[in-house]
C-alpha cells in the first residue's frame, strides 16, 4: 500500500507508531505540505464494527484520519468506517476499488470502478469525501452507512430529493382531491340511501301493520319456535341497542331475503334475524342495508358478508351485521341448511322435496313465490342441488317425518 500512497503524491511510511504507542499505522501516509496525516490500515484479521470504531477513534485523537481496507468478500464493518474494499480482477497486477466508491445517477448510487492509486489521488486531493448516502445503492452493491463520494454526487443527491419531496406534495395534494371528490360523491349517495332506505322501511312497516290486522301469523309461530337464536337476538336488542322487540306478524315476507322481521313496538323493523344472502334480489338490498343484520353464530354472519361482497347490488358502507351464539343443538331449524359447495339445481323436470319443521313434503315448481317458499328452500332428488326459483308444495301430506332436529 505503500507504493500506491506515493503514487498518489504522499509520503508514505510503514509501521509508523502513534505518540503514546496507542495504535500504529500499517502505512502513514502525509501530505508533502504537512496540512494533514493519514492512516492507511489493511485490515485482513476478523474485527467488529465496534473494535474497528475504537481504533479509529484514537487515530482521529491524535490529528490522524485513518481509510481501512480489506480483500475479504463481505467484512462486516465495512462503511462503520472511513473504509474501502479491493478486489484484484483476474489477470490484473493492481488492486481495484470493488465496494465503497460511488457516484449519484438515475435515482440511485452505483459503484465506481478505480484502481487503488486513483482512489488514494482523489483522496488526499480532497476530491472525493464520505458522505452518508440518503437514497439506495443499486443491487448488487450493498448498502453502507459511509462511501466515499465526489462532491458533485452529492449535490445531485440534494436536488434529487428536493425533486422528490416536490412530486410527493404534489401526489398528496392530488389524492388529497381526489379522496375529497370520493367522499363528496358518497356523501351524495348516502343521502340518497337515506331516502330509498327510509322509503323501504316505511313499505316494510305498513306490510307488518297490515299483517298483523289480518292476524296471518303462522309463519311467525314457525319462525319462533324453529329458529334457534331468536330470543338472543331479541334480547341483544334490547340489552345493547334499548329496543324491545319482538318476531314480525309478516315473518316471510320475501323482502327480508329468508330472514324474520323483529319489529319494535310499534310494528317497526328494527332487525333482521338470519337472512340468507341467496334470497337478496335486486334492490330488495335497501332494506337490509338500513337495519341491523343478527346472524345466529359468527360463522354465519361471515358467510353472509362474504357472499354480499360479490353481489350486483350493495351498501356503500356495507351492511351493519352482528351476531349471538345461538347453541348448535336444539329445536330444527325452519329450513334446511345446505351446504355451502351444494350447487344450484338447473334439471328440466326437478324433483322437489321440501323439509318443513319435522317432515319432509312433496314440492314442485310454481309461477309465484308462495308463504312456504319465503322460508323454506327445496331440494332436488334428481341432482341434489337446491333448487332457487318460485316453487310450492305439492301435497299437504307429508312423505316423511323425523325426530331428530335439523342440521
Amino acid at each position: 500500500m505503500t507504493a500506491p500512497a506515493r503514487d498518489a503524491g504522499a509520503h508514505a511510511e510503514l509501521e509508523v507508531p502513534g505518540p503514546d504507542g496507542a495504535w500504529r499505522a500499517d502505512v502513514l501516509a502525509t501530505d508533502p505540505a504537512g496540512h494533514w496525516k493519514t492512516a492507511l490500515e489493511a485490515q485482513l484479521a476478523p474485527i467488529t464494527a465496534a473494535g474497528i470504531t475504537a481504533r479509529t477513534e484514537k487515530m482521529r485523537a491524535d490529528g490522524v484520519t485513518s481509510i481501512w481496507f480489506s480483500d475479504r468478500p463481505r467484512p462486516p464493518w465495512l462503511g462503520t468506517v472511513l473504509s474501502i474494499r479491493l478486489e484484484r480482477p483476474d489477470g490484473e497486477k493492481h488492486l481495484t476499488v470493488a465496494e465503497g466508491l460511488v457516484k449519484f445517477e438515475s435515482r440511485s448510487w452505483k459503484a465506481v470502478p478505480a484502481s487503488l492509486t486513483q482512489f488514494l489521488t482523489w483522496a488526499f486531493a480532497s476530491r472525493i469525501v464520505p458522505h452518508t448516502p440518503r437514497t439506495p445503492t443499486q443491487y448488487p452493491q450493498r448498502p453502507l452507512a459511509t462511501v466515499w463520494t465526489a462532491p458533485q454526487y452529492i449535490t445531485a443527491e440534494d436536488t434529487h430529493l428536493v425533486e422528490e419531496e416536490r412530486r410527493r406534495r404534489e401526489y398528496e395534494i392530488r389524492m388529497a382531491a381526489l379522496r375529497a371528490a370520493q367522499e363528496k360523491k358518497r356523501d351524495e349517495i348516502r343521502a340518497k340511501n337515506a331516502i330509498s332506505r327510509a322509503k323501504a322501511l316505511a313499505e316494510a312497516t305498513e306490510a307488518e301493520q297490515a299483517a298483523r290486522a289480518a292476524q296471518t301469523g303462522r309463519l311467525r309461530e314457525v319462525a319462533i319456535r324453529f329458529r334457534p337464536g331468536i330470543d338472543l337476538a331479541l334480547a341483544k336488542l334490547a340489552a345493547e341497542h334499548g329496543v324491545t322487540a319482538t318476531v314480525g306478524f309478516s315473518t316471510g315476507d320475501p323482502r327480508y331475503a329468508g330472514g324474520v322481521p323483529l319489529v319494535d313496538e310499534n310494528g317497526v323493523t328494527a332487525a333482521v334475524f338470519d337472512p340468507d344472502p341467496g334470497r337478496v334480489r335486486g334492490h330488495d338490498f335497501r332494506l337490509l342495508a338500513g337495519l341491523l343484520l343478527i346472524f345466529p353464530s359468527q360463522t354465519s354472519q361471515r358467510r353472509f358478508e362474504k357472499a354480499t361482497k360479490r353481489a350486483k347490488h350493495k351498501p356503500i358502507d356495507g351492511y351493519q351485521t352482528d351476531f349471538v351464539d345461538a347453541p348448535p343443538a336444539g329445536p330444527a331449524r325452519s329450513r334446511p341448511r345446505i351446504s355451502s359447495s351444494a350447487h344450484t339445481c338447473t334439471c328440466t323436470t326437478p324433483q322437489l322435496v321440501a323439509r318443513i319443521q319435522n317432515a319432509e313434503y312433496p314440492a314442485e315448481p310454481s309461477d309465484q313465490m308462495g308463504p312456504a317458499a319465503a322460508l323454506f328452500r327445496p331440494q332436488c332428488r334428481a341432482c341434489g342441488g337446491k333448487y332457487e326459483k318460485p316453487w310450492r308444495r305439492a301435497s299437504s301430506t307429508p312423505i316423511s317425518r323425523t325426530s331428530r332436529p335439523e342440521k
